[in-house]
Formats: C-alpha cells, sequence, structure tokens
C-alpha cells in the first residue's frame, strides 16, 4: 500500500464505496464488489475491521437486544448482528490487493487498538473513523498517531465533541484530516441530511469535508459537491435483491457509476464567478432576437409596427433599438427577412 497517500480536494470529489457487511460472507462476493466497484469508477473501497467480542457482549436481551421497528436490524442482538455483518481479518489482504491490482484504494475502519495494529500491518493508507466510535478518543489517538490521514463521519456528535475530535486528532499527528456530515440513520431522509452544515463546518475546523450518505439515489451526494464536498462515501453493493446486512440503502453499480459521473459534472459545473460570455456560446448569439423588416417596402417608407419586428435569428439590430427606429424612413427598396441596420436607415 501506498504509504504517502494524501487526501487533498484537488479536482473532483473522492468517491469511497463502502462494503460494509454486503459481502454476505463470501469472500468471492466481496472480491467481485471490489470489481464492480473500480468498474463504476469509485475511488477507493473501504472495509470495517472488527469482530463481534471487539464491538460489543454475546447477551441476548436488554440493551444488547435491537427492538425498534424502524430499524433494518429489529429483533436481533447486537452481538449476532455484528457476527454476521463482520468482514474475516483473513479476508483483508487478498481484497487490498485486489484494489490494488485495480487501481483504487483499500482502506477501513478500525473499531479498537486491534484493529488499527492490525491494519497497519497491512500497510493502509489511511482510515476512518465511524459515527459511533467519533467520541472515542483513545482510539481517534491511536489512530493519529499512524501519522496517517483520517477520514471521520460526525453522526450524532455535537460541535463540543467535533472540536474534542479535532483537536485529539491534529495534537496526536494528524495533518490531513476530512469530516463528513453524517446522519446515523439507516436509511436517512433528504429532509434530515442538512448539507448546509458542510460549507459551515469546512470553515469551523478548518479542514477537508464531505458525506458520509445513507440517503436513497444521489440527490444528497451530488449536492453536496456544490457545498464544497471534497469526499463521498455510500454504501455498495452487487445487488440490493440479496440481501445483506446494509444492502437496503446501498448503491448497485449502475447507480453508482452515475453518481461518479453527475459529481464529476457537479463539479466541473461549479467553474468560477464569471459573467463573460462562454466561448461555447459564440456559435449561439446568431439565434437571438434581433430586428427584422417583415413585409416588402419601397425607399422612402416609414418604419411601422407592422413592416418590421423583433424575431429570430440574431444578425440585425438589437431589439432595444426597437423605438429608435421605429417611425424613420429606409433609403432604398427593401425585401421581406431583411436585417435592420443603421445603413438601411
Amino acid at each position: 500500500m501506498n504509504n504517502t497517500f494524501h487526501l487533498e480536494k484537488k479536482g473532483a470529489p473522492f468517491i469511497i464505496a463502502e462494503m460494509s457487511g454486503n459481502h454476505n460472507q463470501s469472500l468471492d462476493r466481496a472480491l467481485e464488489i471490489v470489481e464492480l466497484a473500480a468498474g463504476a469508477g469509485v475511488n477507493a473501497i473501504k472495509l470495517q475491521t472488527y469482530t463481534a467480542d471487539t464491538m460489543t457482549l454475546d447477551i441476548d436481551d436488554r440493551e444488547f437486544f435491537i427492538e425498534d421497528k424502524n430499524s433494518l436490524w429489529n429483533g436481533t442482538s447486537l452481538y449476532k448482528l455484528y457476527q454476521k455483518a463482520y468482514t474475516p481479518w483473513e479476508w483483508h489482504e487478498p481484497i487490498f490487493e485486489r484494489c490494488k491490482e485495480l487501481g483504487i484504494i483499500g482502506f477501513s475502519t478500525p473499531f479498537d487498538a486491534s484493529s488499527v495494529d492490525f491494519l497497519e500491518g497491512l500497510e493502509v493508507p489511511c482510515y476512518k473513523i465511524a459515527s459511533f466510535e467519533n467520541t472515542d478518543l483513545s482510539l481517534i489517538k491511536k489512530v493519529a498517531q499512524t501519522g496517517k490521514p483520517i477520514i471521520a463521519s460526525t453522526g450524532m456528535t455535537t460541535v463540543a465533541e467535533l472540536d474534542d475530535l479535532v483537536r485529539t486528532a491534529r495534537e496526536n499527528g494528524c495533518r490531513d484530516l476530512t469530516l463528513l456530515k453524517c446522519t446515523s440513520n439507516y436509511p436517512s431522509t433528504p429532509e434530515g441530511t442538512n448539507l448546509l452544515t458542510i460549507p459551515h463546518m469546512k470553515q469551523l475546523f478548518n479542514c477537508n469535508v464531505g458525506l458520509s450518505d445513507h440517503t436513497l439515489g444521489i440527490g444528497a451526494a451530488v449536492a453536496s459537491v456544490v457545498l464544497g464536498g471534497a469526499v463521498i462515501e455510500k454504501h455498495f453493493t452487487i445487488s440490493r435483491a440479496d440481501g445483506g446486512v446494509d444492502a437496503a440503502f446501498s448503491l448497485e453499480p449502475a447507480e453508482m457509476a452515475q453518481l461518479v459521473r453527475e459529481c464529476k459534472s457537479a463539479y466541473q459545473a461549479l467553474g468560477h464567478v464569471s459573467y463573460e460570455r462562454a466561448e461555447q456560446e459564440e456559435k449561439s448569439l446568431q439565434f437571438r432576437r434581433s430586428l427584422y423588416i417583415v413585409e416588402d417596402m419601397k425607399a422612402g417608407e416609414v418604419i411601422t409596427e407592422k413592416n418590421m419586428r423583433s424575431i429570430r435569428p440574431g444578425l440585425g439590430l438589437s431589439p432595444k433599438y426597437y423605438d429608435v427606429v421605429l417611425g424613420k424612413k429606409v433609403k432604398c427598396d427593401v425585401v421581406r427577412g431583411t436585417a435592420v441596420s443603421w445603413n438601411l436607415i
């Protein structure tokens, strides 16, 4: 892996395909996800590095059991959910190798100190801090001390908690920090996304910003580019119909390819502040309206509202001269369809 990787805003947004548990416990499927993501044009694939035991306790009741009818994971314990969703650690190396072969970046979200040590052994080029871990300052400190870029989701945080995160990261060696606006609801709604936070967050913390998007579709992601989003993370799967812990709010390959294209287009469309006529508009000038004689006229006849109109194309005098020309006489015979010029009057 490339240890000199730097995540800076240069050009179109950096697009991350989050695999999460959408491999459905199949390494072959995980490698296919990498291939399809690369084919869709993403910049990176992200994994999650944990085990059920590093995440929670093996308890099937009380606060360790999910009872929420609005949750995708209602009716299961946290432990069993993580057992189903986790990516076996021995899969990381072949997945990252496939990423290298396909020219994209492979990295992960560590959830405890042991996963950071493991990922360091694989020489990952950067790290992601998940929303649910963004107040775990000891984890952030350990990740920052690797000296590698950190991308942190900001779901559920207050401004004070974000300040703790940023200070801890910077005080421990992180020089390349990206904060992703995130709503920790699965799926989340456009109304709850609050993209206007992105430029405010950039100004407040003087860092790279972007969006970790859990909405359905690509609208929020594309809009974030206009607000300065340099990084976009979106869950990715082969097919939502195949199921999986995050499949319901994940993009399929054709949708991811569309997201990549539209985000690039949105970035290119930003351009700069300009009121000058664009070069590509020059040919269109001829299709503006202009003043034309619309009836045959004899020399000396007066130009009236009946025999002169503002029409397309734009080869005559500008319509702004309509009242100036009205009432003037023509110097010569004029055929219908003649563009009005000063020489004609």
